[in-house]
Order: structure tokens, then sequence, then C-alpha cells
């Protein structure tokens, strides 16, 4: 068979992410031969994937999670076009892993002919090499006035025969009144693909619930598919850092007697976020993601993350008093960390005539290094060792390399071959690697000496949390709860034979194209 379904939502983050995953875990358990896709994402938190000419390219984050949920490695035509935006106004077009070009609002529309037909052919290879394929669809496919050049939403479903889904946050509210619109809105041939509704993130009485699903059903004549419970524990792997609440995940009691307290600034160009995901696994430790330089003086670990756009986030730290917070929190001798873009913030210059073209600015100093800006734009998969031998592996996504280095600078990480990477100067330290803490024995390394600069002589590591074991756990979850909440039969059908040949038209509905 040569299956598809596309997952869309009625808004950005109602669900299809995590949706789009759990259909893929159901599917995969079942033996079907499933794969993701996503036509066209936006997001800063990508993964790196080795194409089939062994260079290193992007792809958005949750398509690499949902990967794993099918049982596969990433592949690039998971998520064909990826836009990083490197401001409200401008965003870096990634096509099939390859930054190619820089785009505004105006001259995407030139290049959008060429993104779609990127996409249109990435989901075709898929679709002849996999049973099924589940689409997840970017922000609602309302958005009418986007519609023309549609090829992510309903576009991709006119174009592919695609039966749709829309997922809908009733955490929100409106829940019902966003269904009904969303499909309202549609032209009378869009519509005719839409096939039914998911309620995500439900608290309460299901039977309090029914009579809206019922009246649902009457006013739209589609029915909904299942009701997801809110579940606490799926938090990894977020699509976009906005994504995350304050505290990442439920964080177990410490082993010792003492917690270890971890504040990540939420840069405004926050860039693989996901990275301090993996400190939120550890028993006794509390990631908190912030913008109070208050809550930087009282954190043991301050982490500066990635950013898409390194020297306007620097200039922000420095607006709002977080740049003043990170020089105290590291000139009491307390554990300072940056990764990628706060790497480069720690140290004495940047010089970027690429990204911000604002030429040299000063950085916080609080490490020996240069870093200059290059059109050249690193994307690889990295290993090595840190220590004494603890095995580390990561990923890099830079256009900044370290141009300038104290001779006598201390490496944090080393490559496979010996070359040193990243650096540590007291308590300070900074790499460019995402992804470095996945490794549970450094992870473990670091948290030890984390803990001992910062005082806390009553935290232990636990010595048997596997980052691995718990993303697994997540997507098992996922696949339990489609198979537990959601009529799998009904899904099965339409995955299989498509949406039914009798849905109604909803007024008013958008003017056919």
């Amino acid at each position: 068979m040569s299956g598809g379904l596309l997952v869309a939502g009625t808004t950005s983050d109602a669900g299809k992410s995590v949706l789009t995953a759990g259909i893929c875990r159901w599917l995969h358990r079942r033996g079907v031969k499933v794969a993701p896709f996503k036509a066209q994402n936006m997001s800063n938190n990508s993964a790196v994937v080795v194409g089939p000419d062994g260079r290193g390219g992007e792809i958005g984050r949750a398509q690499a999670m949902q990967a794993a949920a099918c049982g596969l490695a990433p592949d690039l035509r998971f998520n064909p076009v990826l836009l990083k935006p490197g401001s409200d106004l401008a965003s870096q077009v990634v096509l099939l892993g390859e930054a190619v070009d820089t785009i505004t609002a105006g001259t995407f529309r030139q290049l959008r002919p060429r993104l779609a037909e990127t996409a249109y052919a990435a989901l075709a290879e898929l679709r002849a090499a996999y049973d099924v394929v589940i689409c997840e669809g970017a922000g609602s496919p309302a958005e009418i006035n986007l519609r023309a050049g549609d090829y992510v939403n309903m576009g991709l479903a006119r174009h592919a025969g695609l039966p749709t889904i829309v997922v809908g946050d009733i955490d929100r509210g409106g829940v019902f009144a966003s269904m009904f619109g969303t499909v309202a809105l549609l032209d009378p041939d869009d519509q005719a693909l839409v096939a039914g509704f998911v309620i995500n993130k439900f608290r309460g009485d299901l039977g309090l619930l029914q009579p809206g699903l019922d009246m649902l059903r009457q006013v739209t004549g589609r029915p909904t598919y299942g009701v997801l419970p809110w579940a606490l524990d799926l938090w990894l792997d977020a699509e976009d850092s906005l994504a995350y609440g304050r505290v990442l995940g439920r964080p177990a009691g410490p082993r010792g007697d003492e917690w270890l307290d971890v504040a990540v600034v939420r840069l405004p160009r926050i860039s693989n976020a996901t990275d301090v995901e993996a400190l939120a696994t550890e028993p006794g430790v509390r990631v908190r993601l912030t913008v109070e330089p208050a809550e930087l003086a009282a954190a043991d670990l301050v982490v500066l993350p990635g950013s898409k756009s390194t020297v306007a986030d620097l200039a922000w730290l420095r607006e709002t008093g977080l740049a003043d917070a990170v020089l105290a929190h590291a000139g009491a001798g307390r554990p300072l960390l940056g990764v990628c873009g706060g790497f480069q913030m720690l140290g004495r210059a940047i010089h970027d005539p690429v990204e911000s073209r604002r030429g040299s600015v000063p950085g916080l100093g609080l490490l020996p290094i240069e870093v200059t800006f290059d059109p050249r734009k690193t994307v690889r998969q990295s290993a090595g060792t840190a220590w004494d031998g603890v095995p580390v592996h990561g990923y890099e996504i830079h256009h900044g390399y370290v141009s300038s280095a104290d001779p006598d600078l201390t490496p944090l990480l080393a490559y496979a071959d010996g070359t040193g990477e990243g650096a540590v100067t007291g308590g300070v330290y900074g790499t460019h690697w995402h992804g470095a803490f996945e490794s549970d024995a450094f992870r473990r390394r670091f948290l030890t000496e984390v803990a001992r600069q910062a005082g806390r002589a009553g935290f232990r590591v636990a010595p048997d949390t596997s980052f691995a074991a718990a993303r697994e756990r997540s997507l098992d979850l996922l696949g339990d709860l489609v198979e537990e909440h959601l009529d799998t039969d009904a899904l099965w059908r339409l995955i299989e034979s498509g949406p039914p040949a009798d849905l109604p038209f909803i007024p008013p509905g958008a003017p056919t194209a």
C-alpha cells in the first residue's frame, strides 16, 4: 500500500508533532513500514543528519524524534524545507539539509515554487519507499492569507490526496470554535479532505466533554477520533522553546541530600534549547528557563544556550541586565556554561560580517578566545572524549569559529583525532557541541564538577540515568496514548482508503482557488 495522512492543527503548538510521533509509533508497533514528513518547518531547534553524500545536513528536531518513533535513522527528506528565523523579518532557508539563502516575506514568494517542488518530490520518494507516510502540517490550515502558496497544509493534502485530521489543544480553551472555524474557512475541495478531529491535553471527566463532541459532529458532519489526556511526561524534544514551561519536565528527588539548580537564559532567538533537556532527566537537577536577572543569582549553574542571532542576543543580554547577572555569577566562582552561540558570547570579541553584519563587538570576556563568523557553515556530527577519556558525542551547527585563543587555553572536549574543542577557565565552560549531555557518562561527570564548584557537597548524580532510555519511554508513551485513546480502527481505514466521499461542506468556506 501507499497510505498517507496529514495531521493539521488549529494553531501552532496544538499537538501536531507529538500526535504525528504517536501515530508513527503505533504503526511501527504493528509492523507497518512508516515514515514521518513535514514539508516545511520553521524552528531553530534542528538535528544534524548525515546525507547520502556523507555531508551533514539539518532537519527539524521534531522530525528526528518522529523518525525514532518509526524505528528509523533521520533522513533529509523527512523535512525538506527548514526555515530558521534570525529575526522577526528574515529566516535562513535550509533545503534538503543545506543552507541556501536568507529570505524575507517578500523574497520568500519568489523562492516558494522551488521549495514546493522540492517538498513534493521528497514526499513522492517517501511514499514509494514506505507503506505509510504520516505528514505533519504547520501552524493552521485556516491561515487563508497564505493558502494560495501553501505546500505544507491543505496545499500538500490536495497535491498528494491526503486525508486530514485536525488536532486542537483544549487546555487553551475555545477548542470547539477553533475546530469548527478551521473547517468552515476552507474551500470545498480542501474541506473534502478533512475527515475529523483529535482533541489534545484534556483534563477532567470525559462525560462532561461528550455533549460538545456530539454537537461538533452534528455541525461539521465529522467525527472526533479521540481525546488525548494531559500527559506530564511528554516534554522531551520540544519543537520550539515556547513549548517549554518554566521548569523542564518533572524533576525526580535528589539521590543525595541537596538539589542542583540550573537556570537557562531564554534568549530571544534561542536555538537548540533541547540541549538542556538531558540535564533535566537527572534526579535532583531542577532546570528552568528564565529572563529574570535575579533568578541567575540564585542558581548553581547558569547556561547560555545556542542562538540563531548571537550578536543580537548578546546585545539583548546587556540591555536587560542579564549580562551583568551572568558576570556576577561567574565572578563569584559559580559555574557557567555556554553552548554554541552562548559559548561565542563568553569570549573577548565576536567578529561578525555574516549573520548580524555588525562587525566587531566585545564579548563578555569570560573566556580567552575570539570568534569570527564565516559564510561556511559547519553542520556535522561529532564524537570524542572529555577529561580523562570520558566518551562524548554531539553535533555542530554554527557559522562562528574560534579564530584566536590563549595558547594555554584548556579545551573542554577533544575530537577523536585529539584536537581540542571548547574551553574551560575555572568554572566557566564553553563548547560548540550540541547534544553533548545526552552522553550519560559525560553528563554525570560534568554535573559532579558543577556541584563541587557550586558548593553542593550533598548532591549526588544517579549512576543509572539513561537519556536514550528516557527518550524511548517518551515515544512509547505517545504510542500508548494513541492506542488507548484514539479510534485506531477508524484511523487505519482513513490511512488505507482516504477520506469518506460524503463529507459535507460547511459554509461559508473560502472562495475556490
